[in-house]
């Protein structure tokens, strides 16, 4: 079979090897766990509990009445010491709620399984949403929500994203390999929502044994194994998409305006969980790596636990780290301190040696066009980059700055070194500002 692709993309070294061949472990729970009560893109959600109640694993701590939100569950029992605001990985002060582990890990007695064929397909969205289900590929837009299209958008295709092109990351290769059963289940599950058949997983090439475990599981299922070319950013949802269909998503358009779902690799296993189990969800996996780590490996670990216990439970920095980057080096936030917590889209936790991270000095642009012809999204990030250094904002919405999905492309391939995403990323922040003045003052006009 052909390798599926799209245009565009760099091809950085994957970095995978540290990692993809260590089964995941499980991590010892801590003694305090934070939970911030916006853990995904829409509205936070409010606490539903207070300083000395007591919860158990699963029980639901936090919610909102909004459709684009997720509710927060405890992923320990144990007693509610704070509610109070915390560090978390963006960068921002959240209001968390701080849960004492009392290492009983007694289940919430609401927390049953269910068979999915037993309840109505328009039900499953409103099952996956109480389980508290976002993308955990990093984007944590809520799941239900991509299981709920408008009425006139017909979906005809769900697709597993198991690219994973991100280099060092390896936490959904061995989702694949490990719980193979839970992913297919998660992606019938979908499949019945929309009472369709049409299934893909796709995989980049570099992950070869997932494959064939993949393929020889899914030929019974009639689903369809998907190889790609291993290219950055091949796991982007629109890049994906042309892949495996050729249907190209419109500039400000979304998935399902081509008929089509997305979900990565561990949110299908959620999906799965909350079935199989009945558990909302409380844990993920992830991938603990990087030149300063002493024993990198994928970790199963639960939500709320702080990213400093991690490092000191797993063996320490086997060198002080320059770098501390939650997610993948392309895309991945730096950490300016270690005692944020783990929450639903916490994918990885890269910890960078001085030689690893060094960022070059920028020199001046030469016009090459490189950062145009290796752009997947199709932009000019030579020109939007130098209109918002210039503030020229108008401009920078002109060439579609919000069509940048950031994925870092055009600085990889800049002969020059030029800071092009960091440029786009605080123009685009700026944009979509006015971009939301200027909607609220016609909403208001009206």
């Amino acid at each position: 079979m052909p390798k599926l692709t799209f245009k565009g993309g760099v091809h950085p070294r994957d970095n995978k090897e540290y990692t993809c061949m260590k089964e995941i472990r499980e991590l010892e729970q801590p003694e305090f766990l934070v939970f911030p009560v916006s853990q995904h893109i829409g509205a936070p959600c409010e606490p539903l509990v207070k300083k000395g109640d007591r919860v158990y694993r699963g029980t639901k701590i936090a919610d909102s009445p909004a459709f684009v939100s997720a509710p927060i569950h405890s992923s320990v029992s144990g007693t509610v010491t704070a509610i109070e605001p915390r560090p978390v990985p963006s960068g921002q002060t959240v209001n968390s709620i701080v849960v004492q582990n009392d290492f009983t890990d007694e289940l919430d007695p609401s927390i049953k399984p269910l068979d999915y064929t037993t309840v109505k397909p328009d039900d499953i969205p409103a099952l996956v949403r109480e389980a508290g289900v976002v993308g955990m590929g990093g984007a944590t837009f809520p799941t239900h929500v991509k299981l709920s299209p408008a009425p006139d958008k017909k979906i005809d295709t769900v697709i597993v994203n198991g690219a994973e092109c991100e280099p060092y990351l390896s936490s959904d290769h061995r989702v694949m390999l490990e719980t193979p059963e839970e992913l297919i289940l998660g992606l019938k599950i979908i499949l019945y929502r929309f009472g369709i058949t049409n299934g893909h997983i796709a995989i980049e090439e570099n992950k070869a044994d997932a494959i064939a475990l993949l393929e020889g599981q899914c030929a019974r299922e009639g689903i369809t194994v998907d190889t790609l070319k291993k290219k950055y950013p091949q796991g982007g949802e629109k890049q994906l998409i042309y892949a495996v269909t050729k249907r190209k998503v419109p500039l400000g358009g979304l998935p399902a305006d081509v008929g089509v779902v997305v979900v990565n690799v561990d949110t299908c296993t959620a999906i799965a969980r909350r079935f199989m189990y009945g558990l909302p969800l409380t844990r993920r996996i992830v991938t603990l790596v990087g030149g300063a780590i002493a024993d990198p490996c994928n970790y199963r670990v639960r939500i709320g636990t702080q990213v400093d216990y991690i490092i000191e439970k797993t063996g320490g920095f086997a060198v002080e780290p320059k770098k501390v980057i939650m997610g993948g080096p392309m895309m991945g936030q730096a950490q300016f301190r270690l005692d944020v917590p783990i929450i639903k889209g916490s994918s990885a936790i890269l910890c960078l040696t001085e030689k690893e991270a060094e960022l070059p000095e920028e020199g001046p642009c030469i016009r090459c066009g490189r950062c145009v012809d290796h752009c997947p999204m199709g932009l000019m990030p030579l020109y939007i980059s130098q209109f918002s250094r210039m503030e020229d904002y108008e401009s920078c919405e002109k060439y579609n700055i919000t069509a940048c999905i950031e994925c870092g492309c055009c600085s990889f391939e800049c002969p020059a070194k030029r800071h092009l995403v960091q440029d786009i990323r605080r123009g685009k922040q700026e944009v979509m500002g006015i971009i939301r003045a200027r909607q609220a003052a016609q909403k208001e006009g009206k």
